[in-house]
């Protein structure tokens, strides 16, 4: 029992320290949000391991390097932490501390997506478009994740869905909605529709 409640006020001394942290950061004392978050992420806290990768990808409170950047989000980001995936994913897909891989992009930024992550949805949506990262081209899954990130509140999202609309058939409009309607945040993705190729 006294096991328990020692873990239990670590925990909650960790959440404290980190929204220290994360307060500071958004202050722009990125100094004492170095100070509250290092010690976290190094413990393995998910959160503090996103900040640090952020801080160190920013150059806030640390030298800019996109090295130390990228392994904090990679850590975040294999526990599941989505903003982290889709971080992981624009790096390999830039080429930006790693060598550009747009199959791991792919990898990444799906697992983002998976979960909701509007950013990835909304990048995934431009690898079906314009057949990038081995994607096959279908502008159906284009479609359905651009939906699905417009209703997560990305602009950029319903404009392309809407510019690519005009290219589609109505039956592939209607496989695009149907896809989008059936899916649920943290299901897997489709990998292609039934007439969105070409």
């Amino acid at each position: 029992m006294i096991a328990i409640g020692f873990a239990l006020g670590v925990q909650h001394a960790a959440r404290a320290g980190f929204a220290e942290g994360a307060t500071a950061y958004n202050n722009r004392n990125y100094s004492l949000a170095y100070k509250e978050i290092e010690p976290l992420a190094r413990a393995g806290n998910t959160d503090a391991e996103h900040l640090l990768g952020l801080m160190y990808y920013m150059g806030r409170g640390v030298p800019q390097d996109y090295k130390q950047a990228l392994n904090w989000h990679r850590k975040a980001a294999m526990k599941g932490k989505a903003d982290a995936q889709y971080v992981v994913g624009a790096m390999y897909y830039t080429g930006n501390a790693v060598i550009q891989d747009h199959k791991q992009a792919v990898i990444w930024f799906r697992k983002a997506a998976e979960q909701g992550h509007a950013d990835a949805q909304q990048t995934l949506g431009l690898m079906y478009r314009y057949h990038i990262g081995g994607m096959p081209q279908d502008n159906v899954l284009a479609y359905m994740l651009w939906n699905l990130a417009a209703a997560n509140g990305s602009a950029n999202a319903a404009e392309q869905r809407a510019a690519v609309v005009k290219k589609m058939t109505p039956e592939q409009i209607e496989e695009g909605q149907a896809l989008s309607a059936a899916w649920k945040v943290g299901t897997p993705l489709p990998k292609q529709s039934r007439t969105g190729g070409g």
